[in-house]
């Protein structure tokens, strides 16, 4: 029979998802973040999971049971190249017979099947980033590699807070 750690039963699970297509520049935004937060320390009571999402449009659905999702995509919000918007899930609009993502199914999508499956996390918090081109090539624009440590420490706000 196997021993149980206790501590690790009650941490609090966090996934960290950066979605995004690395091959058309600050598209890929979300990647670009996943790959800096890689071996970052990250507070004692938090089980970690940092996941490169891609274009992986179902992703979400092999999360299983998460306490804190943190998704980090490029938005368009009409702003600044490198506007970083908090969004709330709930303010994302989810016409289920249409899609306007490049990943197939839009995160709206994704975030309304965990839930249909009984995994919707406790807490969602999006990053969205504005991209200022989207054209084919494999590095973010100045602007968004300009602003991705001020990304990074948001997120590790996001995981104080746990």
């Amino acid at each position: 029979m196997a021993a149980v750690d206790i501590r690790e039963m009650q941490k609090k699970r966090v996934v960290v998802v950066g979605i995004g297509n690395v091959l058309l520049k600050d598209e890929g935004i979300g990647v670009h973040v996943s790959e800096m937060l890689q071996g970052l320390p990250f507070p004692e009571g938090v089980s970690l999971d940092i996941i490169d999402g891609g274009t992986c449009p179902d992703v979400f659905l092999s999360l299983g049971h998460v306490d804190k999702l943190i998704v980090i995509d490029a938005a368009d919000g009409a702003g600044k190249p490198g506007t970083i918007y908090r969004i709330d899930p709930e303010d994302i609009e989810c016409d289920l017979m249409n899609t306007a993502s490049t990943h197939d199914i839009a995160l709206p999508h994704s975030l309304k099947m965990m839930e249909c499956l009984g995994d919707r996390p406790n807490e969602i918090v999006i990053f969205g980033i504005q991209p200022g081109d989207i054209d084919w090539g494999l590095e973010p624009t100045p602007d968004l590699k300009e602003i991705v440590p001020n990304v990074v420490k948001l997120i590790q706000e996001e995981m104080e807070r746990c």
